[in-house]
């Protein structure tokens, strides 16, 4: 980094706020999987949104890249900088203040360094509900969650990300700020900016701070872990569900017997909610807001027909409050058991939700057939048609070679996955895993109109270079 720039940026945020030593840099240079390993110039830390600004002008002026980082917890090196070493990393960790509480309208608004996990703090504060819900909600940022458009466990009830933002505030990659931080639900005055930055993963700009909307704090959770026949009953039993309690489905996970397996040999603490191991289950969660909702008794009829109608075989339904979070650690834990265990070609697909058992028969009848001995780990939010399917060998040395035939392994799951019209990145995003295989799957004017909404604001291609596009 020139002398120059240097000097600049230490002006704005302090010398100490300027990372250029190899050590202080390097948890900013990885990706959670260790996956991606990349070089920058400097890691510049801003507190507030104008020395965010300041700090994008300048590297703008110099021509230098910059690449936005929130938690560092993306899962396809999305916030990871490049090999070259030509990026500035803007860690927005120090932006962490609850701007403002407006009860009546249902808003919140926070700053991009807020961790989720505080975000659902300050709702629940005032006796609301902010309903986005991770697995890494304690480190993950909600920046990064908007820039990523991020999924979760909710989403069949409340949305993606994107479905839970009123406004934005965003560093535009000359440096200006647009503020579009508006609690409003209805702006019909042309085109809707803030889409354009959520789910942009930090290619357009950087948000610096958001409106959420709210929802009434919940009070009444029933859960059960629910052993189905197959995939096939696991959607007619979520069909069950829904004509029976509506939008009091708030979650409905499935988890494949292999990826519980994987749970429960390097998670300490973790047990088995039903016996006889069965191949398929899936978490079910009914809530609401009224303090005497009969949840429970719902879900236990629902359960009772399901039974009858040969979908279920057994359920666990917690009795309290600590059995439903220990239910929730079985299928949240899945990712860090599978860092554990190792490498292993992961998918984050999306299908309609009639069409996942066909997926899950045609996909793993396909790779058989080409590798005998693969291991599928299956899980994910069933419930709005999002899987997450992970592939390995079970020994390290075949599993070596086997990763190294991603690209064939890939051809079969995203090839089935465009014919039964689904999406290859449903939550995670594209990053530098997929803006490559994009290309195959999306038709060219949507990737031609990517890239002209890309040179239209930042026509220097500074932001977030290798990323998506």
């Amino acid at each position: 980094m020139s002398d120059e720039l240097n000097a600049r940026l230490r002006a704005i945020v302090g010398a100490a706020n300027v990372l250029d030593g190899e050590t202080d840099m390097a948890p900013f240079l990885s990706d959670w999987r260790g996956r991606y390993h990349g070089r920058a110039r400097a890691v510049v830390r801003p507190r507030d949104t104008a020395e965010v600004a300041a700090v994008v002008a300048a590297c703008a002026q110099a021509g230098v890249a910059m690449v936005p980082q929130g938690g560092n917890t993306g899962l396809c090196g999305g916030a990871t900088p490049l090999a070259d070493g030509a990026a500035v990393v803007i860690s927005l960790a120090r932006l962490d203040r609850v701007r403002a509480l407006d009860p009546d309208n249902d808003t919140l608004t926070v700053e991009a360094g807020c961790t989720l996990a505080a975000v659902q703090e300050a709702a629940q504060a005032a006796g609301r509900l902010f309903p986005l819900s991770l697995a890494s909600e304690g480190s993950c940022l909600i920046g990064g969650n908007l820039s990523t458009n991020a999924g979760g466990v909710q989403v069949l009830r409340y949305g993606n990300t994107r479905d839970l933002v009123l406004g934005l505030e965003v560093v535009l990659p000359d440096g200006r700020v647009w503020d579009g931080l508006r609690g409003l639900r209805k702006d019909n005055t042309g085109y809707d900016l803030k889409q354009l930055f959520i789910g942009a993963e930090g290619t357009l700009g950087i948000v610096t701070a958001a409106v959420l909307k709210l929802f009434p704090a919940i009070r009444t959770r029933a859960t059960a872990w629910v052993a189905v026949a197959d995939p096939r009953a696991a959607v007619r039993l979520l069909g069950l569900l829904r004509a029976a309690c509506g939008d009091r489905v708030s979650a409905f996970e499935i988890v494949g017997r292999t990826a519980l397996g994987l749970v429960l040999r390097h998670i300490p603490g973790a047990r088995d909610p039903l016996a006889g191991a069965p191949a398929w289950t899936v978490l079910v969660e009914l809530s609401d807001p009224a303090v005497d909702a009969p949840l429970e008794a719902q879900l236990e009829a629902v359960l009772g027909e399901a039974v009858a109608q040969g979908l279920a075989s057994d359920a666990a339904v917690a009795a309290s409050v600590a059995q439903a979070r220990a239910l929730w650690a079985l299928r949240e834990d899945i990712s860090e058991a599978q860092r554990i265990e190792g490498v292993s070609i992961k998918h984050d697909v999306s299908v309609p939700v009639s069409r996942i058992p066909e997926f899950l028969e045609r996909a793993g009848a396909a790779l058989a057939a080409r590798w005998p001995d693969i291991r599928v780990v299956a899980f994910g939010h069933i419930g709005d048609g999002n899987l997450h399917y992970n592939l390995s060998k079970a020994v390290a040395d075949d599993n070596a070679t086997f990763i190294a035939r991603t690209a064939e392994v890939n051809g079969i799951v995203h090839d089935l996955v465009c014919e039964l019209g689904g999406s290859i990145s449903a939550e995670h995003g594209l990053g530098q895993l997929k803006r490559e295989e994009v290309l195959r799957y999306k038709p060219a004017l949507e990737m031609e109109l990517m890239r002209r909404v890309k040179q239209a604001f930042d026509p220097a291609g500074l932001m977030n270079p290798g990323k998506v596009l």
